[in-house]
């Protein structure tokens, strides 16, 4: 029986060298794409201020974070009277001034301001690193896990909304996802809250809202009625949400019939209409639709909010994103908008692994392996090694000469592909016995025409 001491902490995972090269493949064709976009990689420490992050996510945010306690003695200046009263909230504050970064936007909008002299607007930036939520784990849903994001700020163009569900529409399509790619608009979802009657509770219908897709309407309809929205606002909002036809029909309908009076609900229709013109013009294999029932929980979300879902497996959004008009506001830089989406590399790698959608080579670490039968092929074999490495193919030298079979057996538990067979009689002739090791076929060829062939 493994000792708690050797298991990761819940909502955490190890992963083995075959997952490691699956989700590398992940990882590189995300950063290719966002880097044919014209977007350029940053990072930021794993660490932020609690005063950095708490307030911009909202209540559960601020919840969902993982506090770092102060080095030292961390109740120095805290009395026993404090510490008795149990003031959660008041002791945490107190003893823990860190905290692992909840996503990556937030501190990308501390970054911006921090080299504000150092970087050019509009800043497009990709960034692929962990973040860390305290949150129950469940499946799809870990307390650890990668976002791949791309950010543009700077900027307030729906031209960067179009390019963003464009690098959404290429990322899924090259690593043979299928999914249902959403947008929505917060600034029409504030006009609906108007039109109920309930504009001052718009944070709260989102948050609900969000949740649609999760818990339904009848769970949702309660948790509306729980946060004080109104029987009558509630009823109203139904048919809302509801709204069914073409994306034209839709916007229509809320421009001309239920967002008539609102100013800010209707430079959202606005939008959303520039948006969804932009991208009649590109060739997407997903075409994305208009959903009212969006809404992205997290505070900062001013304008466009996008998501994408896998069609093939029930784990919640793959990406999700949205327009921000003033986060740099926070740390002293107003009025600087910005948009991004964030890839969840955690949830894609398991839709990938469940529905089978790895290429094959991924399986294998090491494409050659060469046998180890003694201290003189050793020597010759290091030669060919090296020229077999210059031509950018995965190769090794069994270190040890035990028996060809545990050799063998090593091989196929590594997935390698090929095996390359030297003893003395190849050595004399200056030839290679190449063995496949999916076909069984063995022959006898050269360097170069071993070069070739695994090329």
């Amino acid at each position: 029986m493994v000792k708690n001491e050797a298991l990761t902490p819940k909502g955490t995972r190890d992963f083995l060298p075959g997952e490691m090269v699956k989700r590398n493949y992940v990882f590189k064709i995300i950063r290719s794409v966002f880097e044919r976009f014209g977007y350029i990689p940053i990072e930021t420490p794993a660490m932020e201020r609690v005063s950095t992050l708490t307030g911009k996510y909202g209540e559960e945010g601020d919840r969902l974070l993982f506090r770092i306690l102060n080095s030292g003695d961390f109740l120095t200046g805290i009395s026993d009277d404090e510490i008795l009263e149990r003031n959660v909230n008041k002791l945490k504050s107190s003893i823990s001034d860190k905290g692992l970064r909840y996503d990556l936007t937030v501190p990308f909008a501390r970054f911006v301001v921090q080299h504000l002299n150092e970087i050019t607007f509009p800043f497009k930036r990709y960034q692929i690193q962990p973040v860390w939520r305290a949150d129950r784990p469940q499946k799809g849903r870990y307390r650890e896990f990668f976002q791949c994001d791309v950010d543009v700020i700077g900027s307030n163009s729906l031209l960067n909304e179009a390019e963003q569900i464009q690098i959404i529409d290429e990322i899924f399509k090259k690593l043979g996802v299928k999914i249902l790619i959403r947008i929505n608009n917060r600034k029409i979802l504030s006009g609906v809250a108007e039109a109920i009657g309930e504009a001052d509770k718009m944070i709260p219908i989102t948050i609900a809202i969000d949740k649609m897709d999760k818990i339904g309407a009848y769970k949702v309809n309660e948790e509306l009625a729980v946060k004080g929205i109104s029987e009558k606002a509630i009823r109203e909002l139904q048919p809302i949400l509801g709204l069914t036809g073409s994306v034209e029909e839709k916007l229509n309908e809320l421009e001309n019939k239920i967002l008539l009076h609102s100013k800010i609900g209707r430079k959202g229709v606005d939008e959303m209409k520039k948006l969804f013109d932009y991208l009649t013009t590109f060739d997407l294999k997903v075409d994305p639709v208009f959903d009212l029932t969006l809404a992205r929980g997290l505070d900062y979300y001013t304008g466009t909010i996008i998501e994408a879902n896998s069609t093939e497996m029930k784990i919640g959004s793959l990406c999700g994103g949205g327009r921000y008009d003033d986060l740099t506001g926070v740390f002293g830089l107003k009025d600087v908008s910005g948009i991004g989406v964030s890839f969840g590399a955690d949830r894609i790698y398991d839709v990938m692994e469940k529905m089978d959608k790895f290429p094959e080579e991924t399986a294998s670490t090491t494409t050659l392996m060469f046998v180890n039968f003694g201290e003189k092929e050793e020597i010759h074999c290091l030669s060919l090694l090296a020229e077999i490495r210059k031509s950018g193919i995965k190769a090794e030298l069994f270190p040890d000469k035990v028996k060809i079979k545990k050799q063998m057996n090593y091989a196929n538990k590594k997935n390698v592909e090929y095996v390359a067979l030297v003893g003395e009689d190849e050595m004399k002739n200056g030839l290679i016995t190449l063995k496949n090791m999916k076909t069984g076929v063995q022959s006898q060829i050269t360097l170069d025409e071993l070069i070739e062939e695994i090329s």
